[in-house]
């Protein structure tokens, strides 16, 4: 490889680091929510945004089969949509990681295993954890009635169920089911950082 193609090619790598910096960078609270089409759920059917219309809110978890944080939230999630589906609250889990015990294969397996009763959808491209600039797993992302972001972060305050003190995405859906806006909007998330290629 020739010093001229070296720097080609990490000028196109440092183009495409700035590029989704930009983006998780433009992503606040109450700006539109990337919208996102196609993406395969373990249904083996494309799933996108516009699925969710009927919903008061959705929300958007990355995660993963791998890490043990995300793993440790998988009963919650479970929780969480059986306790809000009835009020009308979607929750929509997707992963972007590409390694052998994150691919689709895998995530079907887990998903059976743990009775997942919401859609759990896998984007290889990655493009959908750019565009909302998720960084870790589980990282939450809460639209409302019209699909602005009204909550981004952590799940709750601690990765054992049995030591949680302050329920960040219940209290922020209560809050917003409630018409209101949630007292805390932005909470630091926690968990295994998203392997982006």
């Amino acid at each position: 490889m020739t010093l001229t193609t070296r720097r080609v090619c990490l000028l196109a790598a440092l183009t495409a680091i700035l590029a989704a910096g930009a983006n998780a960078a433009d992503l606040t609270i109450g700006r539109p929510a990337p919208d996102f089409t196609d993406i395969v759920g373990i249904d083996d059917k494309p799933h996108g945004l516009a699925d969710y219309a009927d919903a008061r809110l959705v929300v958007v978890v990355f995660t993963c089969n791998h890490c043990p944080v995300a793993v440790a939230y998988e009963e919650r999630l479970v929780a969480l949509q059986k306790d809000y589906g009835p009020k009308g609250v979607q929750l929509v889990a997707v992963n972007v990681n590409n390694m052998p015990a994150d691919r689709l294969d895998e995530m079907k397996k887990r998903a059976k295993e743990k009775g997942f009763n919401f859609p759990y959808l896998y984007d290889s491209s990655q493009k959908i954890g750019h565009d909302y600039g998720a960084k870790v797993t589980p990282h939450v992302f809460v639209l409302d009635g019209k699909r602005k972001i009204a909550y981004m972060g952590a799940i709750d305050d601690n990765m054992s169920a049995g030591k949680v003190k302050k329920h960040h995405l219940r209290d922020a859906l209560d809050a917003l089911l409630a018409g209101k806006k949630p007292s805390e909007t932005i909470i630091k998330q926690f968990g295994c950082s998203i392997k982006y290629e």
